[in-house]
């Protein structure tokens, strides 16, 4: 596995309308050259000439518009759209927001039966558009069943749209928005499309400091007919839920670019910086401070790529993405900050400086484990598959690894998949680990078997899944259980060293450690329960010469190997 390079395209494995479009888009940014990325970002510049960029080569129309409705090449393929994903997140998040807020807004579009709105949508995606998802509010954020859009009938077919919306990305210069609201009769739940250029839309402000636009606008009397309804009741309720399950995914690939970006400019700076008369990345706590980034850094790819595998497998039987998606969004964006927190520790002060990328990925970093959902929503969702996946392992048919080349389908036919995610079949985890050796994957081979013990005596009810706070510290040892499984996964794909490995695996034996003190210490917890949680506190094993060979080959190697043009 490899950290990106951008001085090093290495796409010879995509097509060559994907190669265009990720080289031309590297080609933009690298054009622009540091100092004005940054200048731009301090001074919360819009983007004009990313959009003409966009424009120009047909991203949006060649990456985000489904086989049937596109042409030359046009598909939803998310294998390929990983790495678009992670170059906008290398040079900076508001680029790939808007990027983000497109495949939002574009969801309730292709998950509608309204054929007239997809073949118009792929026409204005052709011709440069970009979207917009008009789903929160400012008193009630993403609560749908508080929504106060209203849309109310004025004759057969016919409309009118009022309300307000808050935190919309693109609602500037949207093609159009998808706008979540209610019937003002009924009650009942619609997604209908509104248009930012109609003069019943009424941009209000952004409401953010930043590149990026995030629009608080309002509809009045905006007039709507039904070809510019999307859905209606459960089908809308379901075009929203559906939406954020797969586009949540992105948020683990944009930290992935950020962490990448911040990594190569942290060990430039700390590689050739000597005090005391050595370089700094020769003090021991700095060797193991980059060693924790890199290896949390390459799992988190590791993780995000085998999760694509599941996510282009979906099928009405095969549903295991519903369970790795919130775990990219959560637990990768979540490591993403743990590397910057390392790297930030290794180069201090230096961090702050106005000239840095490194100043913007302290920002942006942090808000990406807060989007599309919070970690503690995330996490809640992957704790309902906690009795399926320890003690049911009911089987389940083993994904290929997928490189791409098919448009991702199902992800807009599927209907109401969000429900019974208890009755998921997700296979049994041991298969994998069984399959691998090494120092520290043993110790957490171990610490399984003895979380599964821990569950046992914990004698989780009902209730407990309300209160959040225990089931948090129970979600977190889970999460790291499957997030093992899934790098494993990957790693027999891309021949993952075994060196590699027992890092990776020295680095959740410890977090696995941390944890657990944490889940002992729960009110909820007993005392002997407390004794339970503490016997998976374990020490990782620990070899200076296999540490040693790791940082030079693995870590100094790619000192100076990136810079970004001035």
């Amino acid at each position: 596995m490899k950290l990106l390079n951008p001085k090093k395209k290495d796409y010879d494995h995509l097509d060559e309308k994907t190669r265009q479009i990720l080289n031309s888009t590297i080609d933009f940014f690298e054009k622009k050259g540091k100092a004005k990325l940054k200048e731009e970002d301090q001074k919360a510049l819009w983007y004009t000439d990313f959009i003409e960029h966009l424009k120009k080569e047909k991203v949006f129309y060649q990456l985000l518009t489904p086989t049937e409705f596109g042409g030359d090449g046009s598909r939803f393929d998310n294998y390929r759209n990983c790495f678009f994903n992670e170059i906008l997140g290398f040079y900076g998040l508001s680029y790939w927001y808007t990027w983000q807020v497109s495949i939002l807004g574009l969801g309730p579009i292709w998950n509608s039966k309204n054929t007239k709105r997809k073949q118009e949508t792929a026409e204005e995606l052709k011709a440069g558009g970009v979207f917009g998802f008009g789903l929160s509010e400012k008193e009630h954020g993403a609560d749908l069943i508080s929504s106060e859009m209203k849309l109310a009938e004025t004759g057969a077919g016919k409309y009118v749209a009022n309300g307000l919306k808050y935190y919309i990305g693109n609602g500037n210069v949207a093609s159009s928005i998808s706008v979540f609201g209610k019937n003002a009769k009924t009650g009942r739940f619609v997604f209908f499309s509104a248009r930012p250029n109609h003069p019943n839309y009424k941009l209000l402000q952004n409401v953010v400091h930043s590149q990026k636009y995030v629009a608080e606008f309002r509809l009045e009397d905006y007039p709507v007919d039904e070809t510019d309804i999307l859905s209606k009741d459960r089908e809308a309720w379901d075009a929203a839920l559906a939406t954020v399950a797969y586009a949540k995914y992105n948020l683990g690939w944009a930290t992935i670019g950020i962490a990448t970006h911040a990594f190569h400019e942290a060990l430039n700076h700390a590689g050739n910086r000597r005090l005391f008369n050595e370089y700094v990345t020769d003090f021991p706590h700095i060797k193991g401070l980059f060693r924790n980034a890199y290896c949390r850094l390459i799992a988190m790819k590791l993780f995000s790529y085998r999760a694509c595998d599941y996510m282009k497998a979906a099928s009405p039987e095969d549903r295991r993405y519903l369970l790795f998606n919130p775990m990219v969004k959560m637990k990768v964006t979540s490591q993403g900050e743990e590397v910057i927190n390392h790297l930030w520790d290794a180069i201090a002060a230096r961090g702050f400086e106005k000239d840095m990328y490194f100043e913007m990925a302290t920002r942006d970093i942090r808000m990406l484990p807060k989007l599309e959902g919070t970690v503690h929503i995330n996490m809640m969702l992957v704790n309902q598959f906690l009795q399926s996946y320890l003690f049911d392992k009911n089987p389940a048919p083993k994904v290929p690894f997928n490189t791409g080349g098919t448009s991702d389908d199902f992800l807009f036919v599927q209907g109401a998949t969000t429900k019974g995610l208890k009755n998921i079949p997700l296979g049994d985890f041991n298969e994998v680990y069984s399959k691998f050796e090494s120092p520290n994957l043993n110790i957490f081979k171990r610490q399984i078997q003895n979380y599964i013990s821990c569950i046992e005596h914990l004698q989780i009810t009902k209730e407990d899944y309300t209160n959040i706070d225990f089931m948090l510290a129970v979600g977190e040892l889970l999460t790291l259980i499957i997030y093992g499984q899934l790098i494993l996964e990957y790693s027999e794909h891309d021949k993952t060293d075994k060196a590699t490995l027992d890092m990776i695996f020295h680095v959740f034996v410890r977090d696995f450690s941390q944890y657990a003190v944490q889940l002992s210490i729960k009110e909820r917890v007993n005392q002997s329960q407390k004794e339970a949680c503490l016997k998976l506190v374990e020490k990782p094993h620990n070899d200076e010469s296999a540490f040693a060979a790791f940082y030079s080959e693995k870590i100094m190697s790619l000192k100076d190997s990136y810079r970004m043009n001035p």
